[in-house]
């Protein structure tokens, strides 16, 4: 937390404070924040922090990007899709992309004007990407998509949608990843908004591609078939992102929990002078403490380049994990209170569970990681 980096997270903060928090109960109802929010993120500089200033980002690194990704975490509310958009989309048009596409596309992006989405999970097809079922055919000047996919978060507002699509055969060599401008596209349909267990204000649905034809030089990359490597080199980052809002949420509930305990009483005492409480707070504390640790360990590799797939695949399960565990102790202390969703211990338990999910689930992860031992 350089001078630098505390300043995007107070800015962050602020932001979260102003423009999500309060309206998170309509977020919910509507199942997506407004279209101004995006912009909003935008104007404050909040948006592709870590992208280049020449392509209109914030020229920072990616500890900015964390800073962000922490204060969301924070805020309580996950509304807002900002991983997907800045520090997933972004950075692979960022590093994939032609320079023709990096000036066609990024300056909006950090502005808020095109939101970014990625089409990569199918009905059928979770964290297995090789079974990808989505095809994209050559016609002349043109790919043409048909398939479907499911859970895809910024999906009503998306502009932009990396779609993980097969141009050749069977396995990895087959993917390649291509870039839809989707807005009024023949062929592209948003599906059914999902309900979801948690995280209801977050906009996630269905899509789907009947002959959507999308221009040969929209294919991220010099030539097709790289795409499954594309999405193996940046998914450390997507799981550290996961990770970083998992803490921030353990540490909120913390937080949260320790007031309660304070205020509530029971038998004549405040519920924070039982030592089954005491003991609780001391242990979840501890947790999200060395969970923070963690953390700060993994973004410094990540900040050197030398956060390795298995690492990263540690940070996302172990982090995942502690915020499921200590949103649900923490809740325990609110008693049937925690249960309400007025309570924002609540909505934290409910929206912690995917976390385990997306990203690749958890079981991948020790998968994984057995591999590099």
């Amino acid at each position: 937390m350089e001078d630098e980096v505390a300043d995007v997270a107070a800015l962050a903060r602020t932001f979260f404070e102003r423009e999500v928090t309060p309206h998170a109960e309509r977020f919910a109802a509507q199942h997506q924040v407004d279209a101004e929010t995006w912009r909003a993120a935008g104007a404050a500089g909040l948006l592709c922090v870590s992208v280049p200033e020449e392509y209109g980002g914030g020229g920072g690194s990616f500890a900015h990007e964390a800073a962000v990704l922490w204060e969301q975490g924070r805020s309580g509310d996950d509304a807002l899709g900002y991983a997907v958009h800045s520090s997933i989309v972004a950075h692979y048009l960022l590093a994939y992309g032609s320079e023709e596409q990096k000036q066609r596309w990024l300056p909006r992006m950090a502005a808020g004007e095109l939101i970014g989405a990625i089409a990569m999970t199918e009905p059928s097809t979770g964290s297995d990407l090789q079974r990808i079922r989505t095809t994209a055919r050559r016609e002349g000047d043109h790919y043409v998509i048909n398939g479907s996919k499911t859970f895809i978060t910024n999906a009503s507002h998306a502009g932009l949608v990396v779609i993980v699509a097969r141009t050749g055969g069977e396995g990895a060599r087959g993917i390649s990843l291509i870039l839809a401008e989707v807005e009024g596209a023949d062929g592209y349909q948003r599906g059914r908004v999902l309900e979801k267990i948690g995280q209801h204000g977050q906009d996630t649905r269905e899509l789907s591609f009947t002959d959507l034809r999308v221009p040969v030089e929209n294919l991220l990359g010099e030539q097709e078939g790289q795409g499954f490597y594309q999405l193996m080199r940046q998914l450390p980052q997507e799981r550290l992102a996961i990770a970083i809002s998992a803490v921030g949420s353990a540490d909120l509930a913390v937080e949260l929990a320790v007031a309660y305990a304070k205020e509530r009483e029971a038998f004549g005492a405040p519920i924070a002078t039982f030592q089954h409480t005491r003991f609780t707070l001391a242990e979840v504390s501890t947790d999200v403490l060395a969970g923070r640790t963690f953390l700060d360990y993994c973004i410094g590799l990540h900040l050197d380049g030398r956060l390795d797939a298995a690492t990263a695949s540690r940070v996302k399960y172990w982090s995942t994990d502690l915020q499921c565990e200590v949103a649900d102790r923490c809740l325990q202390i609110f008693g049937g209170y925690g249960y309400m969703m007025e309570y924002p211990i609540a909505r934290l338990y409910a929206g912690a569970r995917v976390q385990k999910i997306y990203g690749g689930t958890n079981e991948i992860m020790k998968e994984l990681i057995s591999r590099s031992l």
